[in-house]
């Protein structure tokens, strides 16, 4: 049975990261339904160039646009086996530790934090306050798994593409699918 995930991109930096994972999905064979933030079109943009939006729905399965609260993605109904935010910025990050969802991309996090599925959410945000830290436990609590896109450094990474790989596919990893080769792992 093919796997179904949900990819969030938000505004923060690291357009790279949610490129990568949808490249690495894609290649998993994992339906990918793509959903981003009004502020990822800018960092995106920035990031990857002016059609970097497409870049990320050309590898999608489905994509959807931030204010399109009528999707199958904002319903629990619509049955998903996860969804993971990459980048996740402090702004998205707070409203899913809230529940303010005042577009699709936190309804949908707000639906799998509800329906008990999982939710990886990759903060791109350095340092840390104590309010970033409180949304993260509060997110925490509510079942979603924080995890910071720490490279392994055992890895062997030769350059940026390596740590980005290696960065995508325990994100991947960590929503229970397996990456396979693309994640060195400890020997």
């Amino acid at each position: 049975m093919t796997k179904r995930i949900i990819v969030g991109v938000s505004g923060a930096s690291g357009a790279q990261l949610a490129l990568k994972t949808l490249e690495i999905l894609k290649a998993l064979n994992v339906e990918t339904h793509l959903v981003h933030s009004k502020g990822a079109v800018a960092s995106v943009q920035h990031e990857l160039g002016d059609d970097g939006i497409e870049q990320l729905k050309s590898l999608a399965s489905v994509t959807y646009g931030p204010n399109k609260m009528t999707s199958a993605i904002a319903s629990g109904s619509f049955h998903t086996d996860g969804m993971i935010i990459t980048p996740c910025s402090m702004r998205t990050l707070s409203g899913v530790a809230y529940s303010f969802s005042d577009n699709l991309l936190s309804r949908a996090a707000d639906v799998i934090l509800k329906e008990r599925r999982k939710l990886v959410l990759v903060p791109r945000e350095t340092p840390l306050h104590e309010g970033h830290l409180e949304a993260m436990l509060k997110v925490t609590r509510m079942g979603a798994i924080i995890a910071p896109p720490v490279p392994p450094f055992y890895a062997d990474m030769k350059n940026a593409t390596d740590l980005l790989k290696e960065v995508a596919a325990r994100g991947i990893h960590t929503l229970g699918i397996d990456p396979g080769a693309y994640m060195t792992r400890w020997k």
